[in-house]
């Protein structure tokens, strides 16, 4: 069924395949996972917990029932893993903080490490986050720095850079990350990997996000079908999570198998954004290879302004809560930046949240407006490529905050838009690109029907191991 033959080659989607003809077994594949986990690792810090104890003994009992032939969901014995912000029984969740003890109890699973696991998925540990996920690239006080496998002089993005840094190496295969302004879109461009944010709601979490409104769970893959198989299994209500959305209906993946009379809005730089040439033109030859597979492309802009304001007054009071709820000397421990948009945050009057909030209504209604003309939106993912590890802003770019680099993706956090990042090429220098690909609210089979098409007919090339400067 395919020409691969390195366990480390394959998609969720062939693994479970395989393990239907018996050609391969769990064991097989988690053994393959760990050793090399065990062996790119140390240069790339995705993993901040893994558990091969608890992993092998999940793949013996999913081997047991493939030879039996009684797999117990979706997933049986797919390796995957879950950030280090969510809740999964038997392992740590530190949040990569040190203002986190690691005595737990670790007895409760959120529920997507619930619904991961009652499909079958092997968990095979924990992938690194920023401190609370609180800004775009991926270093913490307690684990590090996470860095990029295509150069680990640079960062992997963030702040499910960890999940990024895995997938783009396939340590594991599936990959759960969390995208409040960009966590998932970001990571995923800078290491050219599939990710994508659904629509706000269709994944439940619990416990909520200091940042509420904003924030989403999704799947980090090397392919859309296996972040496709990924949402079938989470995407789905829990009673916890009194902001998720009624069930989903329709399928992920629609049967339209071409572009043919999609209507498709391409915006090279939102009106306001400056890229990078390189990035620039990459993005236009991917719009071009769109209309190629049948798309009607219109260059326009979507018609808002920049809504960082915006953003940034939701975003600093959420971490103006997180911060309220730690002691003084547990608020001295945090990563400074992390402790500084949260005093800015505790500044913020009633009155001017309202304000962000009545902003932010104006901008779900302009972009529900706008696709009722366009079926979806594309631009660039990210206006520039990555950068040095260790910065929260690209060294000398004069900026001071990570929303300055990344304006393509926060606005659909404040629209609860799906959005992903799909990859479509790479720089000179070879590092990865990606074409951010946006649609109306709960329209997400149209954004992994452009992706999907985009894959099959251009699909990226990936890393086997990192590589190290």
């Amino acid at each position: 069924m395919t020409g691969k033959t390195a366990i480390g080659e394959f998609t969720a989607v062939e693994l479970l395949e395989l393990y239907r003809q018996r050609q391969l077994s769990p064991v097989e594949v988690i053994d393959d996972v760990l050793a090399r986990i065990d062996r790119h690792n140390p240069a790339v810090n995705a993993y901040c917990h893994v558990d091969g104890e608890g992993a092998r003994a999940a793949a013996r009992a999913s081997e047991q029932r493939w030879q039996h032939g009684q797999p117990c969901g979706r997933l049986d014995g797919v390796p995957a893993s879950i950030k280090d912000l969510t809740l999964t029984r038997g392992m740590p969740t530190r949040k990569g903080s040190l203002t986190t003890s690691a005595a737990g109890p670790w007895d409760v699973d959120a529920p997507f490490s619930g619904f991961m696991r009652e499909a079958g998925a092997v968990l095979v540990g924990k992938t690194t986050t920023p401190e609370f996920g609180w800004k775009g690239v991926t270093d913490n006080p307690l684990y590090g720095i996470t860095r990029n496998p295509w150069d680990t002089r640079l960062t992997a993005g963030g702040s499910s850079g960890g999940a990024a840094a895995a997938a783009a190496l396939n340590l594991g295969v599936l990959h759960q990350g969390s995208d409040a302004g960009g966590s998932i879109r970001i990571p995923c461009a800078f290491t050219g990997t599939f990710g994508i944010k659904p629509t706000f709601g269709h994944v439940p979490q619990w416990p909520a996000s200091a940042m509420t409104l904003l924030s989403h769970l999704g799947p980090m893959t090397r392919t859309v079908d296996d972040a496709v198989l990924m949402l079938d299994c989470v995407a789905r209500p829990d009673p916890r999570d009194g902001l998720a959305g009624a069930p989903r209906q329709r399928p992920w993946l629609p049967a339209e198998q071409d572009l043919s009379g999609l209507r498709i809005a391409y915006s090279a730089d939102f009106g306001y954004v400056q890229v990078d040439p390189q990035i620039q033109a990459l993005t236009a030859q991917a719009v071009q290879r769109l209309a190629r597979l049948g798309a009607q492309v219109e260059e326009v802009d979507p018609g808002f302004a920049d809504p960082l304001e915006t953003f940034n007054t939701l975003w600093f009071a959420g971490a103006a809560r997180l911060a309220g709820q730690l002691s003084d000397a547990q608020r001295e421990l945090l990563d400074p930046g992390l402790r500084w948009i949260a005093e800015q945050g505790a500044d913020i009057s009633l009155s001017r949240y309202t304000e962000a909030l009545e902003a932010r209504a104006e901008l779900v209604a302009r972009m529900n407006a706008f696709h009722q003309r366009y079926d979806v939106l594309v631009s660039p993912m990210m206006p520039i490529a990555a950068f040095a590890a260790g910065h929260n802003v690209p060294p000398g770019s004069g900026m001071a905050q990570w929303m300055e680099w990344t304006p393509f993706s926060y606005p659909f956090n404040l629209t609860q838009q799906p959005a992903a990042s799909v990859p479509c090429g790479f720089t000179r220098e070879g590092l990865p690109v990606g074409l951010q690909v946006v649609a109306g609210r709960f329209a997400d089979e149209q954004v992994l029907r452009v992706c999907k098409v985009y894959e099959q007919h251009y699909p990226s090339r990936h890393l086997q191991a990192p590589n190290v400067a």
